[in-house]
C-alpha cells in the first residue's frame, strides 16, 4: 500500500502544509511517497527526501508543471496513480487553496469521491472531518480504491523537516494540456510571519470601525509580539483589509499557540477557524458575544482604549 502525498512547494523547498500532511499519511500507515510536481524543483524534492518517514520522492520536473496549473497537476497524479497499476492507495493534499484546486479533480477523473478535511484518522479506510463548520464531527468510511483526502493540517501536528533519506525517482512530466495558462501571479510580501503558519495571529473584526483604525491599532500590537495579522469576514467584506487576512470557514483555518480577537463578535464561520487555537484571547465591549464562550481570557473592554494599552504595557 502506497500513499502519494502530493507536496506543496515554490521548487525552492516545501511549503508548512506539506509536513502536515505527511504526518497525516503516517497515521494511515504504509509506503509514503512525496509527488514534487515543478520545474527546476531539484531543491523541494531534496527538502521532502529529508522529511522523516518519506519512503521516496517523485520528482516530476518539466516546463508544463513550472505554473504548478491544476489541470497539468491533475493529469500528472492520474499518470503516476494509472502506471502504478493499483499500488497506490491514497492520494493526500493539504487542505489549502493549492489542494483544494487539484484534488476534487483528481477525484472526479478516477471516479471516486473526496474526503475533506480530515482531522482524524481510524484506520486505513475510515476517517474523521468536520461537518457543519466544525460543530460536528462525521466518521467516513470508504470502500473506494484510490482514497481520494484532502487534510486539514492544524489538525496534525507538523512532522520534521530533517532527519530522513528518501531517495529521489525522475518520473516522467506530463505535456501541457492546453487548457489553462497562469497570465500572472501577485505575491503579498511582508516581514510578518504567514498568516497559516504563525504561532501568535492578532485578528480585528468589524468593531475596529476602519482600515485606518485596523491599521493603527492591530499593526503595533502585532509588531510588539511577532505577530501575524488576520481578520474576520466582516472586516475583509468593509474592505477594512485585504482578502487574504480572512479568517474562518471560507477563509484559512488556523491552529496558533496564541490568538488574539480584537471586535469580533464570534460568527459560526469565524469560530470554525481559529476554535482549535491553543490559547485564544478576546477584547470585546458586548459581554454576550459568541467569542467568549470559545475564548481562554476574555476582556469585557472598549478596544479603542483597552488595545493602545496592552500595547504599551508589553
Amino acid at each position: 500500500m502506497t500513499i502519494l502525498v502530493i507536496a506543496e512547494h515554490d521548487n525552492a523547498g516545501l511549503k508548512a502544509a506539506s509536513l502536515n500532511t505527511i504526518a497525516a499519511a503516517a497515521r494511515i500507515g504504509g509506503e509514503i511517497a512525496v509527488l514534487v510536481a515543478g520545474h527546476n524543483a531539484q531543491g523541494a524534492a531534496q527538502a521532502a527526501a529529508a522529511v522523516p518517514g518519506v519512503a521516496k520522492v517523485l520528482l516530476a520536473d518539466g516546463p508544463a508543471l513550472a505554473d504548478q496549473t491544476a489541470e497539468n497537476l491533475t493529469s500528472q497524479i492520474l499518470a503516476l496513480v494509472t502506471a502504478a497499476g493499483g499500488a497506490i492507495s491514497h492520494v493526500l493534499a493539504p487542505a489549502t487553496t493549492f489542494g483544494k484546486n487539484v484534488l476534487p479533480r483528481v477525484a472526479a477523473l478516477l471516479d471516486v469521491a473526496q474526503i475533506s478535511e480530515i482531522s482524524g484518522v481510524e484506520s486505513a479506510d475510515t476517517f474523521v472531518r468536520p461537518i457543519y463548520a466544525g460543530n460536528a464531527l462525521a466518521t467516513v468510511k470508504s470502500a473506494d480504491p484510490v482514497k481520494v483526502i484532502t487534510v486539514r493540517t492544524t489538525a496534525f501536528d507538523a512532522v520534521p523537516a530533517q532527519g530522513g533519506s528518501a531517495a529521489i525517482e525522475n518520473v516522467a512530466a506530463v505535456a501541457d494540456a492546453g487548457l489553462s495558462r497562469l497570465v500572472s501571479r501577485e505575491l503579498t510580501t511582508s516581514a510578518r510571519p504567514e498568516l497559516g503558519a504563525a504561532k501568535i495571529i492578532v485578528s480585528g473584526g468589524r468593531g475596529v470601525g476602519s482600515g485606518e483604525n485596523y491599521q493603527a491599532l492591530l499593526e503595533p500590537l502585532a509588531d510588539k509580539i511577532g505577530a501575524a495579522l488576520g481578520a474576520s469576514r466582516a472586516a475583509v467584506d468593509a474592505g477594512f483589509v485585504p482578502n487574504d487576512y480572512q479568517v474562518g470557514q471560507t477563509g484559512k483555518v488556523v491552529a496558533p499557540q496564541l490568538y488574539i480577537a480584537v471586535g469580533i463578535s464570534g460568527a459560526i464561520q469565524h469560530l470554525a477557524g481559529m476554535k482549535d487555537s491553543k490559547v485564544i484571547v478576546a477584547i470585546n465591549k458586548d459581554p454576550e458575544a459568541p467569542i467568549f464562550q470559545v475564548a481562554d481570557y476574555g476582556l469585557v473592554a472598549d478596544l479603542f482604549e483597552a488595545v493602545p494599552a496592552l500595547t504599551a504595557a508589553l
